[in-house]
């Protein structure tokens, strides 16, 4: 309900993901309810879900239904996360604003006279007018950090590879040279570690073999930076 009232005042969902309430249900039952149990999370256009387009804002692939979900929403979802909108982008994706000819302007609901960022610009303008909670984007230049920045978020970009990019993620072989990296959305730093945490487990290492088996270190992120001027007074 939220997220069609943000959506409906600044236009960032292109399409609800459905099969939501039965993965709900089937989420009560089980005995391992996985980090994200029950929490509605937000999705990039690219970002392949089953029965749905990825779309990156381009007309000529509006027919391209998926047949699977790319790796990161298979452990979303086994994290009992609920994946429940796909949020807009910009043509290409290669744009620090949020506009296309297929779903037109996202606006930032902090002001409609501004850009909400890009290319995640979609995700940026939901969570802050509060349609949602985490969400997740890619990033190659700013794309998650750019809207964090215009929208007042906090936004990672984890290293290249950490998370599963696999090809099926992205709506075409867009990006050749250019590398993105999937990362979280939220409101809050214990939101993105906790995000990282969950997709970090068995699973994506098992379904990504080229991603480094390194589970999430909440020691490192409780120590911050070693390196830096305030750490250093500190020690």
């Amino acid at each position: 309900g939220e997220a069609l009232e943000v959506t409906g005042d600044v236009n960032c969902v292109i399409d609800f993901i459905h099969g939501c309430e039965d993965q709900l249900q089937k989420l009560k039952k089980q005995k391992d309810k996985g980090l994200l149990c029950g929490v509605p999370v937000s999705i990039k256009d690219h970002i392949n879900c089953e029965g749905h387009v990825s779309s990156g804002g381009m007309v000529k692939f509006l027919g391209q239904v998926k047949e699977e979900d790319s790796i990161i929403v298979q452990v979303l979802k086994s994290q009992g996360a609920i994946p429940f909108v796909k949020t807009n982008v910009p043509q290409t994706m290669l744009n620090y604003d949020c506009s296309n000819l297929i779903f037109g302007q996202t606006l930032n609901p902090l002001n409609h006279q501004k850009s909400p960022g890009g290319s995640s610009g979609g995700e940026g303008a939901l969570i802050t007018g509060g349609g949602s909670i985490l969400g997740i984007g890619l990033d190659i230049a700013g794309s998650i950090c750019l809207l964090c920045s215009f929208c007042g978020l906090c936004g990672l970009k984890p290293t290249d590879n950490r998370i599963s990019i696999d090809p099926s993620a992205c709506s075409d072989r867009i990006f050749v040279l250019a590398v993105g990296m999937l990362g979280p959305m939220a409101r809050d730093v214990d939101s993105l570690a906790l995000c990282m945490k969950a997709l970090l487990c068995e699973e994506m290492f098992q379904l990504d073999s080229a991603v480094p088996p390194l589970p999430f270190d909440e020691e490192v992120r409780l120590r911050g930076n070693p390196m830096s001027p305030f750490a250093q007074k500190q020690s």
